[in-house]
């Protein structure tokens, strides 16, 4: 059969046992879905990088790709569909108009409320995001329909945040009645705040906190068991700590909004 000799006898004694890169790929496959059962909205990137950051393991995402494949693992995230543009706030145009490079914290601000389901019951969830390294910075939750006390509280926890900030901060919301209300307006107008919108039920003008809001409410849903929580507002608080300091964000090169933010300097 025209093989040498030697090559006959390693084969003989590798048959029935996995070579070290099947034993590799075994390996990961093992650990991409031990990670996928508590994080079943993760896709692979994602999936890839909680093993990276754990084991300090280097592979590629093609490898990790090809693993998942194979284990028929994923993503549970829901898939949205794009909106045509509506017309522009006649007070706040969209100045930011898809420039969303801050160059440092709290230079560029988004904010929105979404509604969470929890035991049959729906609760309104307002917060503030700092663009420059996705953080949650400010956040309120209210099971009252039409509350606007958390626009107000996370405004009253932004604005200590930035009390002693001089440079001015744009601040991007959609159109909604207590973003747009006159008294909202009046809560800040003593701070350099620069008002941004979104153009008329037009999501994709504020792509980053709406995006972020869409898997949000997959992964507390899949990944943490919001239902099984006693507490809507704890729940809220612990998730937005591990958010901002345990989950690698894929837009910071998956690292958390914490560590881009200390690695580049910042305090």
């Amino acid at each position: 059969m025209a093989i040498n000799r030697s090559g006959y006898y390693k084969w003989v004694r590798r048959k029935g046992h996995p070579n070290r890169y099947e034993s590799d790929r075994n390996l990961l496959t093992e650990l991409l879905l031990e990670q996928h059962k508590k994080h079943n909205s993760y896709g692979y990137h994602r999936l890839a990088a909680l093993i990276k950051n754990q084991t300090g393991w280097i592979f590629s995402d093609n490898l990790a790709h090809k693993c998942c494949k194979y284990a028929d693992i994923k993503s549970q995230a829901r898939k949205y569909r794009y909106r045509n543009a509506g017309e522009e706030h006649v007070l706040f145009p969209n100045i930011v108009a898809g420039k969303w490079n801050a160059s440092e914290p709290m230079k560029l601000i988004a904010s929105d409320m979404t509604c969470l389901k929890h035991r049959d019951r729906l609760y309104e969830w307002t917060y503030f995001l700092d663009t420059f390294n996705n953080e949650i910075i400010s956040s309120a939750v209210s099971s009252r329909p039409g509350d606007t006390r958390p626009y107000y509280n996370c405004l009253e926890q932004f604005l200590k945040k930035i009390e002693e900030q001089s440079a001015p901060v744009v601040l991007h919301t959609d159109q909604g009645g207590v973003y747009s209300s006159k008294a909202f307006l009046n809560a800040h107008k003593d701070y350099t705040i620069i008002r941004s919108m979104s153009r008329a039920g037009t999501p994709t003008d504020n792509p980053v906190i709406e995006a972020i809001n869409g898997w949000i409410k997959d992964e507390i849903r899949t990944d943490f068991k919001f239902n099984e929580a006693d507490s809507v507002s704890r729940f809220l608080e612990d998730y937005i700590f591990y958010f901002n300091n345990l989950r690698p964000a894929a837009a910071l090169k998956y690292k958390t909004p914490i560590q881009f933010k200390t690695e580049l300097g910042f305090g």
